[in-house]
């Protein structure tokens, strides 16, 4: 015969059941602890901190500047550029893909004219701020888009005898007059009170808090997204530096 195993109090039986209760909470809170850390655990390394995009709007302005993207984004990229310059001709493709890929950012131009490159360079200006005094932010990316097509680079210019699709008697007109002149001076002076004198260099600025970094060369599209989060970090007062890692600077301007 199988001796009885010994029962237990009652009072004990009560305690038990209430601890076991009082305990659940902590298993599932333990639980959702243990799944937060598998999951920063889990991210890839380096992966920039996400930033809230602004609602995108496509309400522009009129320029200069001329701009593509998000108009009221958070991130304002100036893209200082010479239309002579084979660098910026085969780095404005890939930075064009990176803004259309982030919501949060708007692109604009800046004029500078190289004088290795000239007259070609301030020809091909003319022609782009003309084609957007006519029609508006849209025309002037396509004349970008154009010139660089066609042109021969380093001061060569555009094939002789080879005619802008676009050309109307508005643009024409445009092209007789001192206006385009004007704005591709100021800007290049800018550029150069600024301290910019290569091509391509790339200013990011905050809208929201109104910092900035200004960065030479043709910046990938990871060293973009660093300096966006560095502008965005709580030391705001720390002035930022310029100096990125060389290995996604890319191929620097001679």
């Amino acid at each position: 015969m199988k001796p009885k195993r010994p029962s237990i109090p009652m009072p004990v039986q009560a305690f038990r059941r209430r601890r076991s209760r009082k305990r659940w909470p902590w298993v599932v809170a333990a639980r959702l602890v243990a799944l937060l850390l598998i999951w920063l655990v889990s991210r890839a390394p380096g992966e920039p901190a996400s930033l809230a995009p602004a609602p995108v709007s496509t309400a522009q302005v009129a320029g200069p500047p001329w701009q593509m993207g998000n108009a009221q984004g958070r991130f304002t990229l100036t893209l200082y550029a010479d239309l002579e310059c084979p660098f910026c001709r085969a780095y404005f493709p890939k930075l064009k893909r990176w803004v259309g890929a982030n919501a949060d950012v708007a692109l604009q131009w800046h004029h500078q004219p190289l004088a290795a490159h000239e007259p070609p360079a301030s020809a091909e200006a003319r022609l782009a701020e003309c084609a957007a005094e006519s029609g508006g932010h849209a025309a002037f990316w396509q004349a970008i888009e154009w010139v660089y097509a066609h042109t021969r680079s380093d001061g060569l210019g555009l094939p002789e005898g080879l005619r802008y699709p676009g050309l109307n008697p508005a643009v024409e007109q445009c092209l007789a007059s001192e206006r385009p002149e004007r704005v591709i001076r100021a800007q290049a002076e800018e550029a150069t009170k600024g301290g910019v004198t290569a091509t391509p260099s790339i200013r990011l600025q905050d809208r929201q808090t109104g910092q900035a970094i200004v960065l030479p060369g043709p910046i990938e599209g990871d060293a973009l997204l660093s300096a966006m989060d560095m502008l965005v970090a709580e030391d705001a007062a720390a002035p930022p530096t310029t100096e990125m890692p060389a290995d996604v600077v890319g191929d620097m301007p001679r």
